[in-house]
């Protein structure tokens, strides 16, 4: 049986990868991929070749199934999404899932991930944090942004640049001026890190463009 690597690549700066993770990159018989493009241009700058296969979430359960049964046939597979760890807040999640529910190893091979490294540079406590990942569109968004008044943890959330303004305006309204921190393009060249009341980010954020981190400090 084969083992399922979780390989965790660059949010940016293509440089941000380990040593380990090329090595296994270069090493296993298949990689499983969000967007083969993008994939691509990471193992061209790294001189690596090998055959690819998408994985996002609208893959069919026959895919997963596929991937179950190569490694079950002996094939080592890497799993990798376009940015940063697979399976955090991520459609890789379910393959390992399954992955481990079918008794396959899964070795995770750690590195970048967004999360972390705008906490590591926010500048609020990080003792004890909760991620959110992406708030519903809809249904139980205005329950969850509610429960931050009262939350003593350090929340980090992901946003979209189509959504950031409507999630800091949803934020004033509810916390009015608590601090908060948001980060985008984390490790590329246009860089930025904001911080100051939830007023003074809206203000300061003059380019929409990007993933963007949010972090909301504990009451």
């Amino acid at each position: 049986m084969g083992n399922l690597y979780t390989v965790a690549t660059p949010i940016g700066n293509l440089e941000d990868i380990t040593f380990r993770a090329i090595n296994i990159l270069k090493e296993v018989n298949l990689i499983a991929c969000e967007d083969t493009r993008h994939t691509l241009k990471l193992l061209n700058h790294y001189d690596i070749s090998k055959p690819l296969i998408s994985y996002h979430q609208h893959s069919k359960v026959s895919k997963i199934d596929h991937l179950i049964e190569e490694l079950k046939a002996g094939k080592d597979i890497a799993i990798v999404t376009d940015a940063g760890t697979p399976g955090i807040s991520d459609p890789g999640q379910v393959l390992i899932s399954k992955a481990v529910e079918k008794g396959i190893r899964v070795i995770p091979i750690p590195g970048p991930s967004a999360v972390i490294a705008a906490l590591s540079a926010a500048g609020v406590p990080t003792d004890a944090f909760i991620f959110l990942g992406f708030l519903p569109l809809k249904k139980g968004r205005k329950r969850i942004i509610e429960s931050f008044k009262d939350e003593k943890r350090t929340i980090v959330l992901y946003e979209s640049p189509h959504r950031i303004e409507k999630l800091l305006g949803e934020l004033k309204d509810v916390l009015e001026d608590r601090k908060i921190v948001v980060a985008r393009e984390l490790t590329k060249m246009f860089e930025e890190i904001i911080r100051g009341t939830v007023s003074e980010v809206q203000e300061r954020l003059k380019i929409i463009k990007g993933e963007f981190v949010v972090i909301v400090s504990a009451k």
